[in-house]
């Protein structure tokens, strides 16, 4: 069962990093190559806000059922896989809309802030806080049954 546990982790390891190769691919955003190139100057893309906002809506879901995946079969506890599910949409519902109004704004507001923002709509950076902090957790919870 152990062996399983993990090969469960690593595919959703392999996931998430899948869904950083492929989002060429697979997600509509035109502003890929435009952060891509690092240059403030670079002619600010054309888009439609429909596909925009429902291709980062899409990979919100790929980026939390493989972080899922990933937090679930790390700690097999479901109630700390509810609850880092939870954290990842708050902190999405928290940025999604400030980066929508980045590009509302044309990153007016500041090329780097509009850079980290997208960085936390489309990659799934939370995950890389929550691990650490159930691991603690379980740490405590060892230290406290001894």
């Amino acid at each position: 069962m152990r062996i399983l546990s993990w090969f469960l982790v690593i595919a959703g390891v392999l996931g998430l990093i899948s869904v950083r190769l492929l989002e060429d691919r697979l997600f509509y955003d035109p502003f890929l190559n435009y952060f891509h190139e690092a240059n403030k100057n670079f002619t600010f893309p054309e888009f439609k806000w429909g596909k925009l906002i429902i291709g980062h809506l899409f990979r919100f879901v790929l980026n939390l059922f493989f972080s899922c995946l990933v937090i679930h079969f790390l700690f097999k506890n479901k109630q700390w896989t509810l609850q880092g599910a939870l954290l990842i949409t708050i902190i999405f519902a928290i940025t999604f809309p400030i980066y929508l109004y980045c590009i509302y704004d044309r990153f007016e507001i500041g090329y780097l802030f509009s850079f980290y923002m997208r960085r936390f709509v489309i990659q799934p950076l939370i995950l890389l806080l929550i691990v650490p902090m159930f691991y603690y957790r379980k740490q405590i919870g060892t230290l406290k049954n001894t």
